[in-house]
């Protein structure tokens, strides 16, 4: 296996946060990984390389990670004098990330409370894993809010959780509903602490390798979990949070309420779960749930 020169973590740490320096030192050893004579590569050849990731059904916004890792590996090569070019410096992909409220993909009240009630297969996962699906269905949070998420950020005395201010999103205080506590609770007190196995952690959520439970775990959890449980719809965070964004605005929530609620920083964000009319809604609610 071909691996990258040690300079170019330092060069990343000088430049970045330390998650973005750890995704693309991956994305890059990744790379050279599968294609050993990566350092000479032409752009017509990186091109190829993500044609194989669309090809694999990578989303275009993990696909962009990619590449922009890929582009701060050869601007490296370039500047340490290994090559005289960067052949990726003005590419620009020309897919957009879809970030489209997917009527045909929306929960009703019903379906949402029904995902809270899957069984678990480990029992010391059981409230680690209530405490995710919650914080979607009822607090409606998005997946970088649940990575931020610490220990001191829940205040169980006053049933309220902390949400970190985001580069999209306000900071804010939302309570957390009565049936949340006991799995807090047994979470905090017991489970968190098994998982963490002597380690520690500032961060709420722990994985099974008493580590801390990234977004992307959180998400790659999330859609695994609920493959094929509502099977015509697709289930992951953000149609779970666009769900109940829209649920609250269909029965009449006030759009700045809803707003807060959801950490919007402008009106406009909330508007648009409201501007998809209910007629359009109903066509879809019908194809999908025929009313008999």
């Amino acid at each position: 296996m071909q691996h990258i020169p040690s300079g170019y973590k330092i060069y990343l740490q000088g430049k970045y946060s330390p998650k973005t320096v750890t995704a693309y030192h991956y994305e890059v050893q990744n790379f050279i990984s599968h294609h050993p004579q990566a350092a000479t590569y032409k752009q017509s050849e990186v091109l190829q390389y993500i044609g194989q990731l669309r090809a694999s059904g990578k989303t275009p916004a993990t696909i962009n990670r990619i590449l922009a890792a890929i582009k701060s590996w050869y601007k490296f090569l370039s500047l340490t004098g290994h090559r005289a070019d960067n052949p990726v410096h003005y590419l620009v992909l020309k897919h957009q990330v879809n970030r489209d409220i997917q009527l045909q993909d929306l929960l009703d009240d019903e379906e949402l409370e029904s995902l809270l009630h899957r069984e678990e297969r480990y029992p010391l996962l059981t409230a680690r894993n209530y405490i995710i699906i919650s914080l979607l269905v009822y607090q409606a949070l998005r997946i970088k809010e649940i990575d931020q998420l610490q220990l001191h950020d829940v205040n169980l005395d006053k049933r309220l959780i902390k949400i970190r201010k985001q580069l999209k999103t306000n900071g804010r205080n939302l309570y957390l509903k009565e049936q949340q506590l006991p799995y807090f609770k047994q979470y905090i007190q017991e489970d968190r602490v098994k998982l963490l196995k002597g380690s520690n952690s500032p961060y709420l959520l722990i994985g099974q390798r008493s580590s801390h439970m990234s977004g992307a775990d959180v998400t790659k959890h999330i859609i695994r979990t609920y493959r094929n449980y509502i099977p015509e719809k697709t289930i992951n965070p953000k149609t779970i949070r666009q769900s109940v964004i829209t649920n609250f605005l269909q029965k009449g929530k006030d759009l700045r309420v809803v707003q807060v609620f959801a950490g919007h920083k402008y009106t406009d964000t909330t508007e648009k779960y409201k501007q998809n009319n209910v007629d359009e809604l109903q066509l879809q609610i019908e194809k999908y749930h025929p009313l008999k």
